[in-house]
């Protein structure tokens, strides 16, 4: 039933699609009810998936009230108890954004900051910052993609999509540091295309950001054709990833869903490793490759070029090639690592940049 439940929501069936999730919910919650009280993890499994098909059939109360009853059995194991509250906080943003007057797209990214300087229910300010700009970076480039609106190097979204598509940030329950985004629902009923399902922006994004983290190009080939999107995408997710100085590890989910895109130091050196592939054939053929460590003063992308102070010294690089606003611009007055080819006039071309924590 859920599976059918499923099928019927991407057909834009949503009335046939929150019976059939009632349907299954309460199946669910009959087998927990019939599974013996010393079996702790079947009713802890079942129990979890009970919760998840009455949120997804959006009798928010009906799944609170059994996520509390779970909670309060002394038996139901941790995972399932972790699993349960990931449920409540995605529960209690769902009813906010019913309280907030405004209409949002269908599905929200939880997202979690774990390790590190990062304490329950804490973060530094200038870390959460930078995560919250960068996220809201990557939904904004997701719905432009989406549209098939071409590559922006420069400059903010265009106001008509700042306006119709934007990111609310909502509070959630601690553990680590926790806080969800949701995407307003624009007013103008054919902002998106045709062929693109709004219900599931939130999808791709996290699909994306999976795929960006992997070793593998393929799968992000696969989902972003566009070589100016991909570069931006692999990116943006590596400012999302922790380099394990600050904080460990970032986990993003959709609501209603227990297994996360985890992002961990491994995952920007494999991010990292996948942009230097696209770099190395010009590093061989036009000259040698350079790190600069330093603080980045000065950008200006129209003109093509950047400058990072390194032990005193103002260095100029040139050639900023795909360097995007959005990626680049936060970077301005912090410490970064600046990768770039010294040509045979002497002059350095840029490669990449990245922030150094």
């Amino acid at each position: 039933m859920a599976i059918e439940a499923e099928l019927a929501m991407r057909a834009k069936n949503t009335d046939h699609a929150l019976d059939l999730y009632v349907q299954a919910a309460a199946a669910e919650q009959q087998a927990l009810d019939q599974v013996d009280a010393s079996k702790a993890r079947t009713r802890g499994i079942t129990a979890v998936s009970a919760v998840a098909l009455w949120y997804k059939a959006r009798d928010y109360s009906r799944a609170e009230q059994l996520a509390h009853a779970t909670l309060a059995d002394p038996h139901i194991p941790e995972f399932a108890r972790h699993e349960m509250r990931n449920l409540i906080q995605a529960i209690w943003t769902e009813s906010a954004k019913r309280e907030a007057g405004v209409a949002f797209l269908p599905g929200q990214v939880m997202v979690s900051v774990k390790g590190g300087e990062v304490i329950t229910g804490g973060a530094p300010l200038d870390l959460v910052i930078d995560k919250v700009q960068t996220i809201q970076s990557m939904f904004f480039r997701t719905i432009e993609f989406l549209n098939g609106i071409s590559h922006r190097r420069a400059a903010r979204p265009a106001k008509e999509l700042q306006d119709a598509c934007r990111p609310w940030l909502f509070q959630s329950a601690p553990g680590s540091y926790q806080f969800s985004v949701a995407i307003q629902r624009p007013q103008q009923a054919d902002f998106f295309r045709d062929d693109i399902e709004p219900e599931r922006v939130a999808h791709h994004f996290l699909e994306i950001v999976s795929a960006s983290s992997g070793n593998s190009e393929d799968e992000l080939v696969k989902l972003v054709p566009d070589d100016a999107y991909r570069a931006t995408f692999l990116k943006l997710a590596r400012n999302l990833a922790p380099t394990g100085k600050t904080f460990d590890r970032i986990e993003l989910r959709s609501s209603g869903e227990t297994r996360p895109v985890a992002l961990v130091p491994q995952s920007r050196l494999n991010i990292n490793e996948q942009l230097r592939r696209k770099s190395r054939i010009a590093e061989a053929e036009d000259g040698s490759p350079e790190e600069l460590r330093g603080t980045l003063r000065a950008l200006h992308l129209d003109k093509d070029w950047l400058e990072v102070v390194v032990d005193g010294n103002t260095v100029h690089v040139e050639g900023l090639q795909e360097a995007v606003d959005d990626v680049v611009g936060p970077m301005v007055n912090r410490t970064v690592i600046v990768r770039a080819i010294r040509t045979p006039n002497r002059k350095l071309r840029f490669a990449d940049i990245e922030l150094a924590e």
